[in-house]
């Protein structure tokens, strides 16, 4: 991937409402300077259209790149200073709320932030920080900017979509650190994983019909975005991860999940990689089980609750380095012991899952599921977020706020999606005559013993 060179990006922007864990409801327009300075807008909304605002932040401070991470493969990590964060508030309840917030959780220096009855003036500024009288008033908001700290650039092409027209169009997008899914940890938590994706303000996806309309706003006019339909939810079909996708602690994944509406069952193809472009697999996990019926979430408009009840799975290990680890795996605790071989799949379902893997069998999880349709109708299926702290949503208070990357419906079993059903390891060899699958470091294998595997 591209570094991520100052000056760069002059304007991103997440070109959607996006609902991060509480849950809240927000658009995001980033603007960096050649000289490392950087200005930052984040839009909050009462509602999951982004078309309520409730308040917006102005943050200024200064971003610094440092080095490769040595944690998340692909990643730039960075330092980043604030000089200062403005909030603007586009109604008398939203100042009310904010206030009564900082009122109350805030220190000494923030205990009168606004006076109490104090009348909402349209269009006005109150600092919530600032690095030359060193107030903070922002920890009521569980605001935090550590995103910055660990960044990733890439560059693919986009086909045209006229018929008369051929070739493609640049499209750079910039990858920030993933948040919390913990309200009381943002403010301590590094990323290791990354949010979805920010586009270029200048080489973005096309058709983008909210592109113009978040570029244009500030802090003072915030993005009214279009209106969408609300889908039913149809879950039947065949659904696939659309890029690699990295969570935290490290884990390279694609997904594919088929759902069979008539009898409520679901079948799950879960490949884990070694590397941020999802080339070097590590192994393979296919769960299946039975759905609860959906229900309307009462704590996240728009979504859709559901229990996922896993009953059967099993595992192929990819390289030696999984190999291994399987085969060191206690007794009785992953599959028949000490018979793990790369390429070749094994039942995990008698010894009540993997241990080693952190897979649990039979068990339930508490889902919260959306559907939507993108600028080009097609049909996204979003899951709910996996716990940060790699833990199973396994009671309705578990229940996720936020959703991950979405998956794109494709027509049944199609050959386009075989490989997804039919990855083996078959140890070719390069133009090099090397092994196409790099075994990896030893660390690695210590690394992953520890991994508990996120589902869904």
């Amino acid at each position: 991937p591209p570094a991520m060179r100052c000056g760069w990006l002059r304007t991103a922007f997440l070109p959607r409402c996006e609902v991060r864990p509480g849950p809240e409801f927000l658009t995001r327009s980033y603007l960096f300077y050649a000289n490392r300075l950087f200005k930052a807008y984040q839009f909050y909304y009462w509602d999951p259209s982004c078309r309520d605002p409730s308040y917006s932040l102005v943050i200024k401070g200064k971003l610094r790149l440092r080095q490769a991470s040595w944690i998340t493969r692909g990643a730039t990590e960075a330092d980043y200073h604030l000089h200062k964060v403005g909030i603007v508030f586009h109604s008398q309840k939203a100042m009310r709320e904010v206030a009564a917030w900082i009122n109350q959780t805030s220190g000494e220096g923030c205990s009168g932030f606004l006076p109490p009855g104090r009348t909402w003036a349209p269009g006005a500024l109150y600092e919530l920080l600032s690095a030359k009288t060193e107030r903070d008033c922002t920890a009521a908001l569980g605001f935090a900017m550590h995103e910055l700290s660990l960044v990733r650039v890439e560059k693919h092409y986009q086909p045209l979509l006229q018929p008369q027209q051929s070739g493609s169009r640049l499209v750079e997008e910039l990858y920030l650190g993933d948040i919390h899914t913990e309200w009381v940890e943002r403010l301590h938590y590094r990323p290791t994983g990354y949010q979805r994706p920010m586009q270029s303000a200048v080489h973005h996806v096309h058709p983008c019909p909210a592109c113009g309309i978040i570029y244009r706003a500030d802090e003072h006019h915030p993005p009214i975005l279009p209106v969408r339909a609300q889908l039913p939810m149809q879950l039947s079909g065949s659904w696939v991860s659309t890029h690699c996708e990295v969570r935290p602690a490290v884990l390279f994944l694609t997904r594919y999940f088929i759902f069979h509406g008539s009898n409520h069952t679901w079948e799950g193809y879960y490949y884990h990689y070694s590397d941020p472009l999802c080339k070097q697999p590590t192994f393979t996990i296919y769960a299946s089980g039975h759905y609860t019926q959906g229900i309307p979430s009462s704590k996240v408009r728009g979504g859709t609750e559901l229990a996922f009840k896993v009953t059967q799975a099993r595992v192929t290990p990819m390289d030696q380095v999984t190999v291994m680890m399987l085969n060191s795996s206690e007794p009785g605790s992953c599959g028949l012991t000490g018979s793990w071989s790369a390429g070749v799949e094994q039942d995990i379902t008698p010894t009540n899952g993997c241990l080693a893997l952190g897979i649990k069998l039979p068990h339930t999880e508490y889902e919260l599921f959306k559907t939507e349709q993108d600028a080009k109708d097609r049909s996204l299926l979003y899951i709910g977020e996996r716990p940060t702290d790699g833990s199973s949503p396994d009671s309705p208070d578990k229940r996720p706020t936020s959703y991950q990357a979405p998956l794109i419906q494709c027509a049944g079993a199609s050959e386009e999606f075989s490989n997804y059903v039919s990855l083996k390891y078959l140890g070719k060899k390069d133009a090099n005559g090397n092994e196409a699958l790099k075994p990896l470091p030893v660390a690695f294998l210590l690394f992953i013993a520890l991994l508990f595997l996120r589902w869904g």
